[in-house]
């Protein structure tokens, strides 16, 4: 994860990504795909990467001739589809595939029952988006701004409490981050699901939730209001709320995904699987659904997106160990 100076990491993988071509495949097996293709989401429906993969899913059935089903697996901070992906469950067939997120990187640094392997026992098929992620807060809560819920925060150590979608998720370890750095310590609540945090903050159930953009509707809406936004940029849709950085913090977070598959995968069917997903990535009503949640294009193919892996493994085993986030 890179919440210092990403910027040179994000030209360098640009860079590599354009002028990387994927390595000549073997042939993929005849007539693949000649029955469904299964997609596990490792979050509740309703959510934003339900909604998202859904169109995605709808457009690639288009180009596969075979229909893409949604399943999905939420819970254990979005590690499930991963680990049965590494099982060995799942056959490397092209038929079981999953999104691939930087938790399912981060989380067997942090929990000692994670037996799998996040660079070898999984193949990444095609990187495509990233989440703009943000905290907000119940817009009946006094905190107008990020400096008066710190303020607070600070003033009642350990009595705020904050929701994500699960222990050692996207915003589960950035927030952690964003109040090491602003001096402030919550207490975290984790959910099987952005909707479900959602439902929580707004209900006073907790504080504020620090996640991807599931909670747009609620702000334009009124119900939530959005301290900060932790983009390089301020958000066109939501111009108001400042970013990390004007707030003093030198750091910036997007969460990209993917789609990932069982380890040991034919080349071949590989490339057939990453064409379709990158020509349903950039299908019309795919590009609305991502304008519509803020996710931003963060294209990598096959072979780029696997080197990012490794890459983001080593700096997901550093900052674990040096926040101190082994869960169990």
């Amino acid at each position: 994860m890179k919440v210092t100076h990403p910027g040179a990491i994000t030209r360098r993988l640009a860079l590599l990504g354009t002028g990387s071509i994927l390595a000549a495949p073997a042939v993929a097996q005849q007539g693949f795909p000649n029955r469904a293709i299964r997609l596990i989401i490792p979050w509740t429906p309703g959510g934003t990467t339900d909604v998202v993969f859904r169109v995605l899913a709808t457009a690639a059935t288009r180009e596969l001739g075979q229909n893409v089903v949604i399943e999905n697996r939420s819970g254990a901070g979005g590690v499930l589809a991963a680990q049965f992906l590494a099982s060995g469950q799942a056959r490397p067939d092209g038929y079981t595939l999953a999104q691939s997120h930087m938790g399912t990187i981060r989380q067997p640094f942090m929990r000692r029952s994670l037996s799998y392997d996040p660079v070898n026992d999984i193949t990444y098929i095609i990187r495509l988006s990233g989440y703009m992620l943000g905290m907000v807060v119940n817009s009946r809560s006094s905190w107008t701004d990020w400096a008066s819920f710190v303020a607070h925060a600070r003033a009642n150590p350990d009595r705020l409490t904050h929701g994500s979608v699960g222990v050692g998720s996207d915003g589960h370890v950035v927030s952690h981050v964003v109040f090491e750095r602003a001096g402030i310590k919550l207490q975290h609540v984790p959910f099987r699901g952005i909707s479900e945090a959602l439902l929580a903050l707004h209900a006073g159930q907790i504080d504020c939730v620090g996640d991807g953009s599931g909670w747009a509707p609620g702000v334009e809406a009124g119900d939530f209001r959005l301290l900060n936004v932790w983009t390089e940029e301020r958000s066109p849709r939501f111009p108001q709320a400042p970013t990390l950085k004007e707030l003093g913090m030198d750091m910036a977070f997007t969460a990209p995904f993917g789609i990932s598959g069982p380890k040991n995968m034919d080349p071949g069917i590989v490339r057939v699987l990453h064409d379709a997903f990158h020509k349903a990535l950039l299908d019309p009503a795919h590009r609305e659904i991502m304008r519509r949640y803020d996710l931003p294009l963060s294209y990598l193919n096959t072979a780029d997106y696997t080197a990012f892996i490794r890459e983001e493994a080593l700096r997901e085993r550093e900052l674990v160990n040096r926040l101190g986030l082994i869960a169990e």
